[in-house]
């Protein structure tokens, strides 16, 4: 990239807390990323339940409980793709939204985690108003969310939905009545969604995102899919305070620069998040009345 285009866009990320990118991987590399998601989800029409598993017991693949079937697949989640596909690894290790990551961030990067999120035609999945970080504490909140579009993302297929500039205010909490729903508090979603702009492209961009960055997005109302591949890289003196939410072999990997051993540590305080028992944050977010009503312990975090 020119030197010029790279001022342009950390300049965009710095004040919006996101940057849109345009053939943030290759033709080829999207090829191939789309035909292991097209065996996934044929695979998935097998299944009346989520299947597969990850390293700590949890499916790998998760479908939406109320409409998937046989003639309607609804794979919403694929955790750790890169477990189980070259494709994916290899694009998590070399995409131009890695090395956008190491001007912003860099120059030494490590990789978090790697999922794909979808929805398909009829779905219904939706994704509440959520910051990442609270998922997520590190030392620093040097962490960027890479959303690859694996399909073009139109304003009527459930995009991405961002609050410009959030990045920057408090960190929400995501517990209420003592359950870790994974989501902000309801009263405050009308105005976020005011304040939301939607994050639109063709398949090959990219959205790089702000850990911090306040983010919801709708059902696909369409009859074509949506999907993202979502990588989560972290700035290598970042260092994670609680555990990988989903854990896998390639945790800590570096992806650009080098090991320094170094941690760094900027001044916040949030609740800790709890280790999720779902597949995904989808079930987290679907969390019934009744367990609010329990008592649940959570333990604060301050940095300073």
């Amino acid at each position: 990239m020119k030197d010029n285009v790279v001022a342009d866009y950390v300049t965009s990320f710095e004040r919006d807390g996101y940057v849109m990118m345009e053939d943030a991987i290759t033709s080829e590399q999207l090829a191939a990323l789309n035909e292991q998601l097209r065996r996934w989800i044929d695979e998935s029409r097998h299944h009346d339940s989520n299947f597969g598993e990850i390293m700590d017991g949890r499916p790998r693949f998760d479908v939406e409980p109320n409409t998937h079937g046989p003639e309607t697949p609804a794979l919403r989640r694929i955790s750790s793709p890169i477990e189980v596909s070259d494709s994916f690894l290899a694009v998590t290790r070399d995409n131009a939204a890695l090395d956008l990551t190491a001007e912003i961030f860099g120059p030494n990067i490590k990789l978090l985690a790697t999922k794909v999120n979808l929805k398909l035609p009829g779905s219904g999945t939706a994704v509440k108003y959520h910051q990442d970080f609270p998922f997520e504490p590190h030392s620093n909140d040097n962490i960027m969310t890479v959303l690859i579009f694996l399909d073009d993302v139109t304003p009527d297929n459930g995009p991405l939905e961002v609050v410009p500039g959030s990045h920057k205010d408090k960190i929400h909490t995501l517990w209420h009545d003592g359950v870790f729903t994974g989501a902000v508090d309801p009263e405050i979603e009308d105005g976020l969604r005011d304040a939301s702009v939607s994050c639109t492209g063709k398949a090959g961009s990219a959205c790089l995102m702000h850990t911090r960055l306040l983010h919801a997005s709708l059902p696909n109302m369409t009859n074509a899919p949506r999907s993202l591949f979502i990588v989560t890289y972290v700035a290598e003196d970042a260092v994670a305070l609680s555990p990988n939410p989903i854990p896998h072999s390639h945790d800590g990997e570096i992806m650009r620069g080098c090991y320094t051993g170094r941690v760094r540590s900027t001044p916040y305080e949030m609740d800790m998040p709890e280790y999720p028992k779902e597949a995904s944050f989808f079930g987290q977010q679907d969390k019934v009345k009744r367990e609010r009503g329990q008592n649940a312990d959570h333990s604060g975090l301050i940095l300073g």
